[in-house]
Parts: C-alpha cells; structure tokens; sequence
C-alpha cells in the first residue's frame, strides 16, 4: 500500500476513534479498499462500518474479501460473523471457532476484541447479533 493510502487510513481511523460516526468516515473506507484493494485491514474497516450502517449485503462482500485477504485476522472474522447473522446466512460457527483459536493462540487479542465489541454496542445499542457473538466468544 502507498504512503498516501496508509495516511488516507490512519486519518479514517483516527476520525472514527475520536467519535466520527460510521456514516461520516465509511466513503473513506470505500475509497482506501478502492485504491488499495489488496489491504485486508481496509476492508475489515469498511464491513465494520457497513454493518453499523445497517448495510449487510455490502457488509457480507466486504467481510468475505478481508478474511480472504487475511483469514488469521478475528477481527475480519467477527465482522464475517455478523454479516452472516444479519443476512440470516450459514457459516457463522465456523468462524467464531477461527476467532476462540486465535484468542487462544494469542490471549493479548481478547482486549482488542473486547474493545471493538464495547464500541459496536455503544454506537449500535441493542445490536442482537453482537450481542450474540459477544456471548459466544464469552468476552
């Protein structure tokens, strides 16, 4: 990825951390998996923010190609794990074992996780299928 790419990135997410909500900085994310359609983390941003705005079709896409790019990846899991929740698709236990195995493997990950899990509630309250993959990776 380009220089200018790994900027257009950090400033996305440095948006969306300091509050920006997910409609604001999600046209960001299009444009860095446009420019850069090979950076897994770019489309695991994007499916993120997707499923925030209540768009699980283009979610489900954008998820199956981040863990495409990077299947080690259980944030890109989890986001796949949503998308197929919202969409009422199969598959969702499959990827929720690929996240407890690098939970596992890696424990440091579990506070990253459990970070992201407590944004997605705060910026979507009552978000069913969070809350049931909350519940099952028992974070």
């Amino acid at each position: 990825m380009e220089t200018s790419q790994d900027s257009l990135f950090e400033q996305a997410m440095a948006r969306y951390q300091a509050g920006a909500a997910a409609d604001e900085v999600l046209p960001d994310f299009a444009r860095i998996v446009e420019a850069a359609p090979r950076q897994s983390a770019g489309w695991t941003c994007l499916a993120w923010l997707q499923l925030l705005c209540d768009q699980p079709e283009e979610a489900l896409r954008s998820a199956r190609f981040a863990v495409k790019l990077n299947g080690q990846d259980p944030q890109a899991r989890i986001n796949l794990s949503l998308a197929l929740l919202e969409t009422q698709s199969k598959g969702v236990r499959d990827h929720i074992q690929v996240v407890q195995q690098v939970m596992t493997l890696a424990p440091e990950m579990s506070s990253e996780l459990k970070a992201s899990i407590a944004d997605g509630l705060q910026r979507k309250p009552g978000w069913k299928a969070l809350e049931k993959v909350k519940a099952w990776l028992e974070l």
